[in-house]
């Protein structure tokens, strides 16, 4: 009871007072600590189980093997598969199943394997703990694969656990290659659409792809889902945010406020990162005032401009965890202060804060916008060698940018002919980006060429294209970019601003009469370019008196 509870202390203290331990009460103990991460007591109690002569079962070992986590513990689990091997057979599927995610856990993905293929009844929970583990470590081909034998030579039908690891390896690189739809098609089909934690999946998977497009189909998951939890409702707000789709986001945010929908740290932070990029100061420190301990409102100061209060939160914040170390190193590195940025990055290393693969994608963007090659190669190299973390298609992206900034287009080409994964559209666009800017015209039809073949619907190709032929001249090259546009339905998606007044977002486009105070907007504008070009005509500035006051 106390074990369960967590209450471990009280728990030992019941038990070493028993007169007369057995293998269950100390498998209820080693199963609390386990539970609790105190792997190292668990271990001494199995430890002590064997100086005593108890009987170690499947439940022991089944208990110990959950606990198993990070590459640290690989001496840990190879000595108990010695144990295991050592009992055989008697142990039953249950430890088996623990040990094929246990050496996952343990990136010893060989072992895992071998033990599946070793297991001669073969439970949905073997398939399941084989094909997470694909997953987990995004070995995306190889889990298909396997998900497909599964279906074929298994017998055994895929549960909910089957279909978020799969749906998971669809989305893995944000783009949509049409399996995503085909494994959607099968859980309609199986009739699991339904169950919160596949539709959570799927919401994912289409919030991930690049196109904004996919954002219809992830609410179309979304919508009719009854019990929709904090998951399904943060997964939706942040595929707004991170599509771009800011003020969506901020509507959807007010939805769950308005909803009663627990607000946690990853709400907040999309919520933040929407009001960033409006640039809408004002709104953003309200929510600021609602999460001013949590620690995730430094990003929005920090893309307004205002470092000093961005520091401030930030100095404020709870710091154990990456987050709003992360939110300030971005605010740095988009303003140039890469030293900054280095110095957060190693005082991160000091304080043992635990990294990830964002802490290295604003390491390499504040690297990259400072003109730093040296230093984000360096980074680009040594990220996985020396800190553990494998580098992800973000990655290659900043490090596509960071030499094509330097005008080493070469290097750049070279990044992405390394990539383990299939380059993205923003690999390739940030690479055309580059050599737009350095002039490259020969390297920019290769990728042109290439992305015009992989994504022909993706309007910025052809509008990148056809800006480096005006700008050197080509004007007939020019006019059949835009022809070939035409033709195929496409047209240049016009940019958008925006503007708070009195804690409302007004946004507009190109040739926008849309807004309801449209006709006073356009009567100023004509006013104001009527003085412009008086300015311009004369040098006398006391027109300027001529403007009625009141405007």
């Amino acid at each position: 009871m106390y074990a369960k509870c967590g209450c471990l202390s009280d728990a030992r203290r019941v038990f070493d007072g028993m007169p007369q331990r057995n293998t269950v009460s100390c498998n209820a103990l080693i199963a609390g600590y386990s539970e609790s991460g105190n792997l190292a007591q668990a271990m001494a109690l199995f430890a002590e189980m064997e100086r005593e002569g108890l009987a170690r079962d499947e439940a022991t070992f089944a208990t110990l093997l959950v606990a198993v986590e990070g590459p640290s513990w690989c001496f840990l689990m190879q000595g108990l598969h010695g144990k295991i091997m050592k009992y055989g057979s008697a142990l039953g599927l249950v430890v088996s199943n623990a040990a094929i995610t246990a050496y996952s856990q343990c990136g010893a993905l060989a072992d895992s394997r071998r033990i599946f293929d070793g297991i001669e009844s073969k439970d949905l929970i073997s398939w399941n703990s084989m094909l997470g583990a694909y997953a987990y470590h995004g070995m995306d081909e190889e889990a298909m694969r396997f998900f497909v034998r599964m279906m074929q030579e298994s017998g055994v039908r895929p549960d909910m656990y089957s279909f978020t690891s799969i749906i998971s390896v669809c989305s893995e690189h944000g783009r949509d290659d049409h399996r995503g739809r085909g494994i959607h098609g099968l859980v309609m089909k199986i009739g699991l659409e339904a169950v919160t934690h596949v539709c959570n999946a799927l919401i994912a998977m289409y919030t991930r792809f690049t196109e904004n497009c996919m954002m219809e189909d992830a609410c179309k998951c979304f919508n009719p889902l009854v019990l929709k939890d904090t998951v399904s409702w943060n997964s939706m707000l942040t595929g707004y945010s991170q599509h771009g789709l800011s003020a969506d986001a901020l509507r959807f945010f007010r939805c769950m406020r308005s909803e009663n929908i627990r607000t946690d740290e990853f709400a907040f932070s999309a919520a933040l990162r929407s009001c960033s990029d409006l640039a809408v100061l004002q709104l953003g420190r309200q929510i600021h005032s609602l999460v001013i301990q949590s620690g995730f409102a430094s990003n929005v100061y920090s893309k307004s401009g205002m470092l000093g209060d961005a520091r401030k939160s930030f100095e404020e914040a709870d710091k154990s965890s990456s987050v709003p170390w992360n939110s300030m190193m971005f605010g740095y590195a988009q303003h140039g202060q890469a030293q900054i940025v280095t110095n957060l990055f190693n005082e991160m290393l000091e304080l043992r804060v635990p990294l990830d693969h964002v802490t290295f994608v604003g390491l390499i963007t504040a690297y990259s916008h400072a003109g730093l090659v040296d230093e984000g190669s360096e980074i680009l190299n040594t990220m996985e060698t020396m800190y553990g973390i494998p580098l992800r298609m973000e990655h290659y992206a900043c490090g596509v940018d960071l030499y094509g900034r330097a005008g080493q287009l070469d290097k750049a080409k070279e990044l992405i002919d390394s990539m383990p994964f299939r380059p993205d559209a923003i690999v390739w666009m940030t690479l055309l980006g580059a050599c737009k800017i350095h002039g490259n015209m020969e390297l920019a039809s290769d990728v042109a060429s290439y992305l015009l073949v992989e994504d022909p619907r993706q309007h910025s190709t052809y509008v990148l294209l056809s800006s480096m032929f005006s700008g050197l001249g080509m004007w007939g090259d020019r006019a059949t970019v835009q022809k070939v546009m035409k033709n195929r339905g496409l047209s240049k998606v016009p940019g958008w601003s925006w503007i708070e007044v009195k804690n409302e977002v007004h946004s507009f486009n190109a040739e926008d009469r849309s807004h309801p105070s449209m006709d006073e907007i356009y009567e100023m504008l004509r006013m104001l370019l009527q003085v412009a070009q008086r300015l311009c005509s004369s040098e006398d500035e006391e027109i300027l008196v001529t403007i009625p006051s009141d405007t």
